[in-house]
């Protein structure tokens, strides 16, 4: 089976069987830490990983479906972690700024088609950010 079929089926699962999804808010599943939380959504972090995700506690399948209450409550979260990941870090910029590859210094929102049939389909668009070559310190 490959990686987009897997995927696949996993999404197809999470689709028939919500209360299986970890990330779902209140859920006996849920794997990581509440760090922020706001009435319409909550800021998740995962042991594992730097960082988080900002998640709505209405399960929405993409961003395209929420209301334009949860983008706000979003934006606000959004700044709260920021606020919080420099306190306690002091990263040296973010998925933005020349540390994360940004070369242009313009406000933007990436809206990435993808296919079925791409190289590294299945595998999203961070997989790259979990390889043992993106530790810090690391010499490529």
């Amino acid at each position: 089976m490959t990686i987009l079929e897997t995927k696949q089926l996993e999404y197809q699962q999470y689709l028939e069987h919500p209360e299986s999804n970890g990330l779902i808010y209140g859920s006996r599943l849920m794997r990581g830490t509440i760090r922020l939380e706001h009435k319409l959504c909550f800021y998740l972090e995962h042991e594992t990983e730097i960082g988080g995700v900002i998640l709505p506690k209405t399960v929405r399948a993409t961003v395209f479906d929420l209301t334009t209450e949860e983008w706000q409550a979003s934006f606000v979260l959004l700044q709260q972690a920021k606020d919080l990941l420099m306190q306690e870090l002091q990263p040296d910029g973010w998925n933005v700024l020349p540390a994360g590859g940004q070369h242009v210094p313009i406000a933007h929102l990436h809206i990435i088609p993808r296919f079925n049939d791409e190289t590294f389909a299945g595998r999203g668009i961070r997989w790259w950010l979990k390889s043992p070559d993106n530790t810090r310190g690391a010499k490529i």
